[in-house]
């Protein structure tokens, strides 16, 4: 089934449950697609690649925006983000933890021949590639650095 035809189900579950938060993400999601499905060279369609990459970054600005919310004690407008983070995350693929994403940066250290932290790009490369939609930059980043530094 489709990210779009999934979207559109379960916005008329939240329609029909009168579930406000629900259904301003879903909402919001929606939005993407369509935008998606309008750019210049799109046709019409989207692939799942590009449904991930909207959807991660959706989730990205909204973790930043919980972040900052909940910095300024704003707790009604940080609770609206976890809210809409928790509808995106149902159509991300699960997430590694951090111990699966050191064993994979592990893997990806031995393949590359890195050593410093001079040959972090090239480890971060691969690594992103690789653990694409199933674990966040920073923690990538992170990780190679402390292995690597």
């Amino acid at each position: 089934m489709s990210l779009e035809t999934q979207v559109m189900a379960e916005m008329k579950e939240a329609m029909k449950s009168k579930n406000e938060s629900v259904l301003r993400s879903l909402r919001a999601i929606k939005a993407e697609i369509i935008k998606a499905k309008t750019e210049p060279g799109a046709g019409g369609e989207i692939d799942e690649a590009t449904e991930q990459k909207f959807l991660q970054k959706m989730m990205k600005q909204r973790k930043d925006s919980f972040e900052i919310f909940e910095k300024q004690g704003r707790n009604d407008l940080a609770e609206k983000e976890r809210e809409e983070m928790e509808v995106i995350q149902k159509f991300l693929p699960k997430q590694m933890t951090t111990d699966e994403i050191k064993e994979a940066v592990k893997g990806i250290i031995a393949s590359t021949g890195a050593t410093t932290a001079a040959d972090m790009g090239k480890v971060m490369g691969v690594a992103s590639k690789q653990l694409a939609g199933k674990a966040d930059g920073k923690t990538i980043s992170a990780i190679v650095k402390e292995m690597l530094g």
